[in-house]
């Protein structure tokens, strides 16, 4: 498809999406407070299922929901995720009491799970290769202000109105969304392969699923528990399972062999550090600022605002870079690490002005580093396949978000308060950042094998007009 197929108005649209679905991680974050208080008396397991519901689905989900947006088309993906997305909006808004509510949660997630490789599938599609650069450097920018949105819109909607008014909100706003999208978006060659893979779907999407709830759940139950070791478990059986389906059945979900390209490796270990860095930030970050500074919701949301402008500037100049990725991922994963080194000496006396810096610091690295690592996994795999490379690098971002909450909940536990482990906490994630950033150059001095070539030399499909 030529490259002037991507409009102004379609990428505007695209990466609209993709922030509206991932501002729903973190707002729900500023909002437990008022949830806990409300009218439906959550326990405080349902609370962590309220906010862990949407993460779940939405992660464990987006490997399938990418290859089946390929396969099925990419537009259709798009509009199905947004009109699930508004649905459990609308049941979560209308919750009469926590189940219904956790139930809306996991709806929305599931939405967000096909919003997201689809707009990215659909980017890849359009841009051509002379554009493909900017156009993640867009795409990311959307993703990281999508989880400042969400602590913004958050802290917010604590502050002056009630947690039913954000769920409600989304219902006209990702109708809006689709609008958008039947407008200014084009359908785009769907992939070849037309036969569904019901078995390997579910048995990919129950074992990420299991070990995405082993994560969350550890530092809650403890690493050594029946119950975490036993999701570990049994998340690691379905995985082998699907991927000795897999490797024997002629048109798979996806052919795990793409894992022998080194360039793929080291840029999803790159994904998964830079959000287990950002993530492990956002957890310590709303703590600190109410419960350390004394800031309220709204305030606290506009203090993480320093991230916004090295997302927003970084991506711009690390586009000019992307023919030398090893510098550009390596700096900006350095700088994540040495950014949250900064944070960790913050105490009650730092002035906001200091810490805003490591804020600053840190969101320069993540501009830095993202787009160049979400264009090395899409272009480690073939063209048609850019759903699933969306899906594999959303799912890379999105166990690295997990674990950072969990290694920064596990070493805050091991603290008398929160002040006392913030620092040991970060200073943690750090170093881990720090150290799987060698590892990411590392693999990407390694020549990059071609992505094994699918069974079917059909010629690729046009998405059925609607």
């Amino acid at each position: 498809m030529p490259s002037h197929a991507l409009k102004r108005s379609t990428l505007l649209a695209l990466c609209a999406c993709v922030l509206v679905a991932q501002s729903m991680v973190a707002a729900i974050n500023l909002l437990i407070p008022q949830l806990a208080s409300s009218s439906l008396h959550p326990s405080p397991t349902e609370i962590l299922w309220t906010v862990d519901a949407y993460v779940i689905a939405f992660a464990g989900l987006l490997v399938p929901a990418g290859a089946l947006g390929d396969r099925y088309g990419r537009k259709g993906a798009l509009l199905t995720g947004l009109g699930l997305f508004a649905a459990g909006a609308a049941t979560s808004a209308f919750a009469p009491g926590p189940a219904v509510l956790i139930a809306g949660r996991g709806l929305s997630g599931a939405g967000a799970a096909l919003i997201t490789p689809a707009t990215m599938s659909i980017l890849v599609h359009l841009a051509g290769p002379e554009r493909r650069a900017q156009a993640m450097a867009s795409w990311t920018l959307a993703l990281g202000l999508g989880g400042l949105a969400g602590n913004l819109g958050g802290g917010l909607v604590g502050q002056f109105l009630t947690w039913r008014a954000l769920f409600g909100a989304m219902v006209p706003l990702a109708a809006l969304l689709a609008v958008a999208v039947t407008l200014t978006t084009p359908r785009t060659d769907r992939s070849p392969h037309a036969d569904p893979d019901p078995l390997g779907t579910l048995l990919l999407t129950a074992g990420l699923v299991a070990v995405l709830f082993g994560i969350i759940e550890g530092p809650g139950h403890g690493w050594g528990s029946p119950r975490i070791l036993g999701a570990f478990g049994a998340g690691a059986l379905l995985i082998g399972l699907f991927t000795a389906l897999a490797l024997r059945s002629s048109a798979p979900l996806f052919d795990p062999r793409v894992f022998r390209s080194p360039r793929l490796r080291a840029t999803s270990l790159g994904l998964t550090t830079g959000f287990f860095g950002l993530f492990a930030l956002f957890f310590v970050n709303s703590q600190y600022l109410q419960a350390v500074k004394g800031y309220g919701p709204a305030v606290t949301g506009l203090a993480i605002v320093p991230l916004i402008t090295g997302m927003a500037v970084v991506p711009k100049l690390a586009a000019r870079w992307s023919a030398h990725p090893r510098p550009v991922i390596g700096g900006g994963l350095a700088l994540i690490g040495l950014g949250l080194l900064g944070a960790s000496t913050a105490d009650a006396g730092t002035p906001y002005a200091v810490y805003a810096c490591w804020l600053f610091v840190i969101s320069a690295g993540t501009g830095l580093s993202m787009p160049a690592l979400t264009l090395g996994v899409v272009t480690s795999l073939p063209h048609h396949q850019a759903g699933l490379g969306s899906g594999l690098g959303t799912s890379a971002r999105e166990i690295g978000a997990a674990l950072g909450v969990a290694v920064t909940g596990t070493v805050l536990a091991g603290h008398t308060g929160f002040t006392a482990g913030m620092g040991p906490a970060l200073r943690t994630v750090a170093v881990l950042v720090l150290a799987a950033t060698a590892l990411v150059v590392t693999g990407l001095r390694e020549p990059s094998r071609p992505a094994p070539a699918t069974t079917d030399a059909r010629p690729p499909a046009r998405e059925p007009v609607a």
